[in-house]
């Protein structure tokens, strides 16, 4: 058994793991995008995106979740030969072709004939199974495979993966962690806790840190969204367009709801807030993510059943054509009406977000809020970085000062964090024999080495080369 990384080593995107089983078979674990800083050096587009190892003995993809740096190589694995099976649980089953479909047309053709053919099948080969299933792998050696799917509580189908090698008692289990969510992020159920493994593969993305609880976090939102209303300002969250988007929502529709007839700020009611939802690739998903209700947390149906709409509220506007947010963009860089958007384009790298931080970064009365990683490279890290210090950033080749206040709240980023982590591990009845820590910047994963050293003694935990 060897284990092959192709991605989120040294950073925390591009994620892809290869699982060779005997000298004839192996299985890619995700199948992600570079971004920001850890593109840098990769050349042009097609060549940061290209697939650089060889895939003739992969038998299938397996996709823990669907954020595009674990799949946004996808399209690339196809045009390399790949014609295996994907799979995946059955919400991110849903979810996946959404964002391939989106992913070929940013940054492979506008072709819609190519890729409607591009997307028939990749239908064929998306393959749901359902969490706690296993699901053996087709292979040609004579070491049996298989994987189960397992709730990793970062996004709406997001899994931790369980390979088994072999079978009986000589099997060796490896599990990918994917991307571990926190024990209370909304909507979504807990992370499952696995009983062990002979090897783990673990993200670390905040091996460093922890987050505020739940209600800290929510009541830092309420603060930071009443004390910018008091400017008359706008309040810009870069927003991701699955997982992160529609947690926000569940979050904002609560506090409306909770301070119904009370005040947001001076001549201001909560019930006069106005959410703005400026994404209409997360506007698609959050209907996706109405449709799996099914799949979500007890807490959530339980507000359904109440008569509630976490996700489609009163008080939430959802702008869709360019033109429209175009106006929405003007208009409130004239206005100052008091109002919080959610923009398309997490790390401030693209999307909408862009001009609304062009029109908007230069006023003190507004406020930008980050709820999610920053990674190295990306305007979305400068402006955390050096707004603060009344710096600058450069978005699309021009120089704009932030003067705008710049808050950050690390709650909401959808990761396990350092704790969480650890208890991943702590909790296993058989500990592992190696962990490698993936998907985590340098300090981050050496910080989180050295805990889970003293943790389980004798076991090797490292930051893995890449391939």
């Amino acid at each position: 058994m060897e284990i092959l990384h192709h991605g989120a080593v040294g950073g925390v995107t591009g994620s892809c793991h290869e699982l060779r089983v005997g000298d004839r078979d192996a299985i890619l674990i995700d199948c992600g995008l570079f971004q920001g800083a850890e593109n840098s050096g990769r050349g042009a587009n097609a060549a940061s995106l290209a697939i650089e190892f060889p895939i003739r003995d992969v038998r299938a993809l397996i996709v823990t979740h669907v954020h595009i740096d674990h799949v946004g190589r996808i399209p690339y694995l196809l045009a390399a030969g790949f014609r295996g099976p994907i799979y995946c649980s059955p919400p991110s089953a849903k979810l996946l072709a959404l964002v391939l479909e989106d992913a070929l047309k940013i940054g492979v053709t506008r072709d819609r004939a190519l890729i409607e053919r591009v997307m028939a099948g990749l239908r064929r080969m998306i393959r749901p199974v359902p969490f706690g299933q296993w699901q053996a792998i087709d292979v040609q050696g004579s070491t049996p495979l298989a994987v189960q799917f397992r709730r990793a509580g970062h996004i709406l189908g997001s899994a931790w993966v369980d390979c088994r090698c072999g079978e009986g008692a000589d099997a060796q289990h490896v599990i990918f962690s994917g991307d571990l969510g926190d024990a209370d992020t909304p909507l979504l159920y807990p992370p499952d806790q696995p009983d062990g493994c002979d090897v783990l593969v673990m993200e670390s993305t905040y091996g460093d840190r922890n987050h505020e609880g739940r209600a800290q976090r929510q009541q830092a939102l309420q603060d930071v969204i009443r004390h910018a209303l008091q400017d008359r300002g706008t309040v810009l969250i870069p927003a991701f367009s699955i997982g992160r988007t529609q947690e926000l929502l569940y979050e904002l529709e609560d506090i409306l709801h909770r301070n119904q007839g009370g005040e947001a700020s001076e001549g201001l009611a909560w019930d006069q807030v106005e959410i703005v939802l400026d994404s209409p690739m997360a506007a698609t998903f959050t209907e996706l993510y109405r449709e799996l209700r099914p799949f979500w947390d007890e807490e959530a149906r339980e507000r359904v059943a109440a008569g509630r709409h976490p996700l489609n509220f009163e008080q939430l506007t959802t702008v869709d054509s360019h033109d429209d947010h175009l106006r929405v963009v003007r208009y409130l860089a004239e206005t100052g009406r008091p109002v919080v958007v959610l923009a398309a384009g997490g790390m401030c790298a693209g999307g909408r977000v862009v001009n609304y931080l062009k029109a908007m970064l230069g006023d003190p009365k507004n406020d930008i809020l980050f709820v999610g990683y920053q990674a190295q490279g990306t305007p979305g890290r400068d402006i955390q970085q050096y707004g603060p210090r009344g710096g600058y950033v450069d978005l699309d080749g021009e120089r704009f000062d932030i003067r705008a206040r710049v808050h950050t709240i690390s709650g909401y980023s959808a990761h396990a964090d350092q704790a969480g982590l650890i208890e991943f591990v702590r909790n296993m009845t058989r500990r592992p024999g190696q962990i490698r820590l993936i998907h985590g910047d340098p300090r981050a994963s050496e910080t989180l080495a050295g805990l889970l050293r003293e943790l389980v003694p004798g076991t090797e935990v490292a930051r893995p080369p890449g391939d």
